[in-house]
């Protein structure tokens, strides 16, 4: 007799399936949901992005609307980008008191308590020349100059209510300026969630224009990641640990699952994934266009990023897949 490997004894039923599965089914709290909040006089304006259909740029009063469906459908963590109406060298509306994620920060504060609002940390948004830090004359991103204006931004937001602080930026040391500051203004409890792991990536090209945040000149490569390197993500993860983050973010998700897997091995904090904007893009257009079953991959990319070693998952199908009962 022949003997061999039978697999589909424990694949026959589906509560055989469920009973053997690896990795945990998605969860409403695993997932977070980003929201690109207006500067505007029309509270309910709302302007949708053409590069990642179903998602807009949202006034106060249509982020209130939004995020009040998403939370009746279980929704438990926002992450916040900010658009202001005027933008400058300095970007002085990043950490302006009245600047929009800080009225964003307290609308929903004050509707919702117990929501998580966590508030991206960062510049290029705010900067006319759409980098992510103070620019030299010949165009370099400063790095230490820029330090004091993150921290002055982190902490705009913790006096807002924000519950957590996520740097973006990539500045070396931003992490250590950014605890600082927060520990000598009273917030020593409030946890940085650090883009550690941040890679130069060609799949943001949508947020770029859904944050009107694409650099007028040259790119980010001298400051954010190349995409071939994995033990330089170590180094990154290691070395804001040390600066004092609370928890990590590998960013992009899906195309870096193996970056995920290495630095959940070696860290023992919470670990953040972020879905981007061409993730999201790609499978959002081959759905439209019928190529692929749009709610089967969404889930099955989501639960590959789950399985690659995310505590989390930054998504911007959170909302839709919350909507429509498919997580729980």
């Amino acid at each position: 007799m022949t003997t061999f490997h039978r697999g589909r004894r424990l694949r026959r039923t589906p509560p055989l399936r469920a009973l053997t599965r690896e990795t945990a089914p998605l969860l409403a709290e695993d997932l977070i949901m980003p929201w690109f909040v207006a500067e505007s006089r029309d509270a309910d304006f709302c302007k949708p992005i053409p590069s990642m259909p179903g998602q807009f740029q949202l006034g106060l009063g249509q982020l209130e609307k939004q995020v009040a469906r998403a939370v009746d459908a279980g929704l438990t963590a926002v992450l916040l980008f900010g658009i202001p109406a005027v933008k400058d060298e300095r970007a002085s509306g990043a950490y302006a008191e009245n600047g929009i994620v800080q009225q964003a920060v307290r609308l929903l504060k004050r509707r919702w308590p117990a929501l998580l609002v966590i508030t991206d940390v960062c510049l290029c948004e705010y900067m006319s020349h759409g980098h992510c830090g103070l620019l030299a004359p010949d165009g370099e991103a400063l790095n230490d100059p820029t330090l004091p204006l993150l921290a002055k931004t982190a902490l705009s937001h913790a006096q807002a209510g924000a519950d957590v602080v996520a740097p973006s930026d990539m500045m070396d040391g931003r992490v250590a300026a950014i605890r600082r500051c927060l520990d000598d203004h009273n917030f020593a409890h409030l946890p940085v969630l650090s883009y550690a792991v941040k890679y130069a990536s060609a799949y943001y090209g949508p947020f770029r224009d859904a944050a009107e945040s694409a650099p007028a000149s040259g790119d980010r490569k001298s400051y954010q990641m190349d995409p071939g390197n994995a033990r330089e993500a170590l180094r990154e993860a290691r070395a804001d640990l040390d600066e004092g983050a609370d928890a990590l973010i590998v960013k992009p998700a899906g195309p870096y699952g193996d970056i995920i897997r290495a630095v959940r091995e070696q860290v023992d904090v919470p670990l953040c994934a972020y879905q981007v904007s061409g993730e999201y893009s790609m499978i959002r257009a081959a759905g439209i266009n019928g190529w692929i079953d749009e709610q089967a991959v969404m889930l099955e990319s989501l639960q590959g990023i789950k399985r690659a070693g995310a505590d989390m998952i930054v998504t911007y199908f959170a909302e839709s897949l919350l909507r429509q009962g498919l997580v729980r």
